[in-house]
Parts: structure tokens; sequence; C-alpha cells
């Protein structure tokens, strides 16, 4: 069970974590593996509606993902998207990227070495995870326009889709937690973290969703 303050708290954090763009075309779309093949499908659905002529799939496995996606998230994705009806010669794979800074730098080598003329990316993850994917591809990838978007999805539907409160809002609280600390160790660029979403943050790791939580060493 979860108080009435633990959820409005996490709905806080769930609305902050997504960046709310506007979506247009863009010159390719990274999908950024994970365990939500959701990603790849509002993928496919994008590259459909004319928003980007290429699509990256980028990841390798992860412990939450090697029994489920055994050939790698990418791979995955990919098997994914084809099936929905994107032309194999649409899609690039990215097999090796572990965290989500790998994702952009490799699938920003990817490209360079494809010939491909990228000037805006539409970068494709899952909801709680829009702006710490936003500020990581603006610190590492500078001079290109970046355009958030996940799967449209209210946060009760999204519990309910992973089935466990506990976990989802853990994810908020730690993805949260990282845009606090990575812009001081070079990772992603620096947030504005409004007084009301760190406070709700801070309730949320006093009432023990801390599982995601990575060590401070500042």
């Amino acid at each position: 069970m979860i108080s009435e303050q633990s959820w409005a708290d996490a709905q806080l954090l769930w609305d902050f974590h997504q960046m709310h763009h506007e979506l247009r075309p863009c010159s390719v779309a990274l999908g950024l593996g994970s365990h939500d093949l959701g990603v790849a499908e509002t993928t496919a659905e994008l590259y459909k509606r004319g928003m980007m002529p290429l699509i990256v799939f980028t990841g390798a496995t992860s412990a939450t993902t090697r029994e489920q996606m055994p050939r790698g998230e990418a791979v995955h994705y990919r098997e994914r998207a084809l099936e929905l009806g994107v032309p194999s010669s649409a899609v690039l794979v990215e097999p090796k990227a572990r965290n989500t800074g790998e994702n952009i730098s490799f699938s920003k080598a990817l490209l360079e070495e494809a010939g491909a003329e990228v000037s805006s990316v539409l970068l494709v993850s899952k909801p709680y995870e829009e702006r710490r994917a936003y500020a990581t591809a603006s610190k590492l990838w500078p001079g290109v326009e970046i355009v958030s978007a996940s799967t449209p999805m209210a946060f009760d539907d999204y519990v309910e889709s992973i089935g466990s409160v506990q976990l989802v809002v853990d994810m908020l609280v730690g993805a949260l937690q990282r845009l606090l600390l990575y812009p001081e160790q070079g990772f992603t660029t620096r947030q504005v973290v409004p007084v009301p979403v760190a406070e709700a943050y801070a309730r949320l790791c006093g009432e023990g969703f801390t599982s995601r939580l990575v060590a401070d060493d500042s």
C-alpha cells in the first residue's frame, strides 16, 4: 500500500520527468534500450507518422533484461519494430551500450560512421526517463536539437502495466537522484528542479522508496 501523500508526491515526479515536448520531424530517432518494448513500439509508430527517416535502437543487456531479451535490448527492439512494419533498411542497431551515456555516445559514433547527417534527434525513452535522457544527450551531443518522446501514458496506467507501485516509485526516485547528482560528475546538463518536486523527492526517500538510489560519493 502507498499513502495518499506518497502517491501525490510520485505523481509530481512523474510529471517532472517528462519534457512535454511538441513532437516534430527529426533527422533520426534513438530508441533507448530497457525492459520496456513499448519504447520500440512508440518509435515504430513515430516512424510510420513520418517523424524520422532513420532509427537507431541502442542497448545491450542488463540484469533486468537478460532473460526477457537474451539477444540484447536493441536487437529485440529492432525485431519488434520490423513486426510492426518498419523496413529493415530504416533501422540501425547499436548493441553495446550499458547506460544512457553510452546509448548516446555509441549511437552518435554509429551514425557518424554511417555518414548520416544529424541536425535533430527524436529521443524515445520510458516516460520517467525522458528528462534524464534529454539531459544526457544535451551534454554529450551538443549542437543538435533534442526532442524527447515516450509512450503517452498516465501515471496510474503505468503503475498498472508494471504491476508494482513500489518498483515504479523507486524508479521515479532513482531517476530524480541522478538528475541531482550527475551534472556534478559531468554526465548530464543541469536541470532546474522546482522546490515542490525536490520536497516530494525527499519525502519519498524518507518513506523508503530507495532501492534504485546510487551511492553519492560527492
